[in-house]
């Protein structure tokens, strides 16, 4: 059977469970550990898909084609593990499931009640997300008190006493504020929220404190004693110069202990050691480099959060700093891409939807074409190359995507009406199509052309595999004016083109998939390493 671990918040927001869970995660699978995560999120929405990035931050996409929460993205980040979309699930996705069996008769007439209805329906999600697991932590989205989150504390209070349940640990993350007129940091509001836990049924046995000065001794005992948590459950977690050095520093506290014990685990080892080699080489790398990172997302940096993981993830093993310079794509269009991006060693234009800010992305590709800068773009980033290189290169005057102008007389990018999705079933979809589940999401194979860039930074992998969210496709019928300028197809899905690059261009790439969904600390992704390392050896 599974032994779960549960991570609420209290207090407020954002403030760092799903670094938590993934750091627990972390040194349970370097501890030998089976380790599932899932993260449970109150709100309404089936799924973030339809969500502004500015509102809800970036859509994760799974293996298998699910739009997930961000948080999904730092578990596979910490853990190197692929998660599936049972990692991630919603009030809609719960309430959606119960309305549509009672429907269909599935009750047998039963009056439908939040309970048990709805939280059995929970239970049985989370279930279902440990099976095969040693472990599964499960986080639970939004703060204690929340009111649509009560249904899914009562879900996890039960399983407290599931006969299918071997055990379970309830972790807490709390803030302890600094009140700089006092003097003084303050315990309050920590037990206040845990108060609200034990009145719904739930003893924390671990508080993870979230402060932005230590703790002292006595501070940490009081904190415990009004807790009713043993002093080496109280976890301190201070801002760190990395999130990648939070499994560390939980781990010079021994977090792990209090977990063993209670969960009946022998003596837990982690062995950190090439984790924490990278972590050095991310707080104190011996070069650097600067990524004019182009977007339109930028008020709300979580909107590329993967993107600018995986920059991180490959300085750590380039012993290299990435900083990034964010260049709005709109200010582009208003001074110039060589104001905004003269002092960048490349340049990156990142996915996005919708027509705004667009001709400031193909600016920046111009600029980086024309002076032999590095550039990797991304998604609609490399759909833009072909609308530049078509206007700029083969004089193909008015060239766009159709999704920014349906009567553009060169439709370099397309809408396939009928596509065959990920489960082989094929997929009608049109200008009017529903924004939500039209995507074409997940893991697609990728073959590589002999003597590309694509299939040098891969190691030579004549087949690669990397996940998509985009809706609209390169047209095939421009290919042969494209590459007779110039512009290679180094990469085809089912004949779908995937990725281009320049002749005698020093670097340039556009990949249509995602690759930052596949990088990690450990193991960062290769196309974009290979551009961190381009850009290295332009300078």
């Amino acid at each position: 059977m599974t032994k779960y671990i549960f991570v609420t918040g209290g207090v407020l927001s954002s403030l760092g469970k799903g670094i938590t869970a993934a750091s627990v995660g972390t040194l349970l699978k370097h501890s030998g550990k089976d380790v599932g995560m899932l993260k449970i999120d109150p709100y309404i929405n089936v799924d973030p898909g339809t969500m502004s990035p500015l509102e809800h931050g970036e859509v994760f996409v799974t293996k298998d084609g699910a739009e997930t929460d961000l948080d999904i993205g730092n578990y596979e980040r910490f853990l190197d593990t692929s998660f599936l979309k049972t990692s991630n699930f919603t009030t809609g996705q719960v309430y959606s499931s119960v309305i549509e069996r009672e429907r269909s008769g599935g009750y047998l007439g039963q009056t439908i009640q939040v309970i048990p209805h709805i939280v059995g329906e929970i239970v049985k999600r989370i279930k279902e997300a440990g099976e095969g697991h040693e472990v599964l932590i499960v986080e639970l989205g939004g703060t204690v008190g929340d009111i649509e989150g009560l249904p899914f504390m009562e879900a996890i209070r039960q399983m407290k006493h599931d006969d299918e349940v071997e055990g379970t640990f309830f972790i807490h993350v709390t803030l302890i504020p600094f009140i700089k007129a006092a003097g003084e940091l303050k315990s309050k509001p920590t037990q206040h929220s845990v108060q609200e836990l034990r009145r719904i049924g739930i003893t924390p046995q671990m508080i993870i404190a979230r402060s932005e000065l230590p703790l002292p001794k006595t501070f940490r005992k009081k904190l415990a004693m009004s807790c009713d948590v043993s002093s080496n459950s109280v976890i301190e977690a201070l801002d760190a110069a990395s999130i990648y050095d939070v499994p560390m520093s939980f781990l010079r506290q021994n977090i792990l202990g209090p977990i063993a014990k209670e969960l009946g685990f022998d003596e837990l080892n982690p062995n950190m050691e090439e984790w924490d080699a990278l972590v050095k080489k991310i707080v104190q790398p011996k070069k650097r480099v600067v990524v004019g990172f182009v977007g339109k997302y930028l008020q709300l940096k979580e909107s590329y959060k993967s993107l600018t993981e995986s920059l991180i993830h490959s300085g750590a093993h380039l012993d290299t700093r990435v900083e990034i310079c964010w260049v709005d794509s709109e200010a582009i269009e208003a001074r110039g891409a060589q104001e905004l991006l003269k002092d960048c060693d490349s340049v990156l234009v990142a996915g996005g939807f919708g027509n705004r800010g667009v001709e400031g992305k193909i600016e920046a590709i111009k600029y980086a074409r024309e002076n032999k800068i590095p550039y990797l773009g991304i998604c609609l980033g490399m759909q833009l190359t072909l609308v530049e290189y078509a206007r700029n290169v083969l004089g193909f005057e008015g060239a766009n995507s159709v999704e920014f102008d349906e009567n553009t007389p060169y439709p370099m990018i397309y809408l396939i009406d009928n596509f065959l999705d990920q489960s082989g079933n094929t997929q009608l979809r049109t200008h009017k199509s529903p924004m939500g589940g039209t995507l074409r999401l997940g893991e697609y194979p990728c073959d590589t052309k002999d003597g590309s860039l694509l299939r040098k930074a891969y190691g030579g992998a004549k087949t690669i595999f990397e996940r998509h969210r985009h809706r609209y496709e390169a047209n095939p019928i421009y290919r042969e004016a494209l590459e007779g300028a110039g512009m290679i197809v180094t990469g085809e899905s089912d004949g779908l083109i995937e990725t281009v690059e320049i002749k005698g261009h020093p670097w340039f790439l556009g990949v249509q998939f995602h690759p930052e969904f596949t990088s990690r600390l450990q193991t960062p992704n290769p196309s974009i390493l290979a551009f961190v390392q381009a850009t290295l050896d332009a300078e």
